[in-house]
């Protein structure tokens, strides 16, 4: 996995409007307003300590409603199979979903590709709760083998553009609409 696309993401994903530009380039006007909505709800985002082993994935991404460890990958191929170290990464991020709960993805990046290149896919995991769980349903899974192994299809991903925009809907005191009091106009009293 190459750091440059790591790079990429991470400064998609901290809804920095250089690093959104740059993904969007060649998208269309309603690909890049999608993508444009983290820049008003962004996430931090740190690389993984022992990046890409023990079910940390390469990079986390952390709002206050949501956290994902995240499995960066990269080809020229549309299809990258998993076996050994790969199976095992998989494996890792699959369990430490379910001992924490968490959601983990993989941010599968194809080269060459005009547009949204880009897709997100999910890891299957069992005992999700509230937003994530939400979210798991609308996120699709990596699909199977024929022998029921997990594989990366790009073509099968969610492009970047509907996820951020999935990710980053309007809530709390951003929703608040006109004519509605925001929560800083009522006066406490003792």
């Amino acid at each position: 996995m190459g750091s440059n696309y790591e790079r990429e993401l991470r400064s998609v994903l901290a809804g920095e409007l250089k690093g959104v530009r740059a993904v969007t380039r060649s998208c269309n006007e309603v690909e890049r307003a999608k993508a444009m909505r983290v820049v008003q709800r962004p996430f931090l985002v740190v690389r993984a300590p022992g990046s890409g082993s023990e079910g940390t994935g390469d990079l986390l991404a952390l709002r206050g409603d949501i956290c994902f460890p995240i499995e960066v990958k990269t080809s020229k191929k549309e299809k990258i199979y998993l076996s050994g170290r790969t199976k095992d990464q998989y494996l890792a991020l699959q369990s430490t979903g379910e001992r924490c709960g968490l959601l983990p993805l993989y941010a599968f990046r194809l080269k060459g590709v005009r547009g949204d290149s880009w897709r997100i896919l999910k890891v299957e995991v069992e005992g999700l709760s509230g937003k994530l769980r939400h979210l798991s349903r609308s996120i699709p899974s990596l699909p199977l083998t024929s022998r029921g192994s997990p594989y990366l299809d790009w073509a099968s991903g969610m492009p970047m553009h509907r996820f951020l925009s999935l990710i980053c809907k309007s809530e709390g005191v951003r929703g608040i609409g006109p004519g509605m009091p925001s929560p800083t106009s009522h006066s406490i009293t003792s």
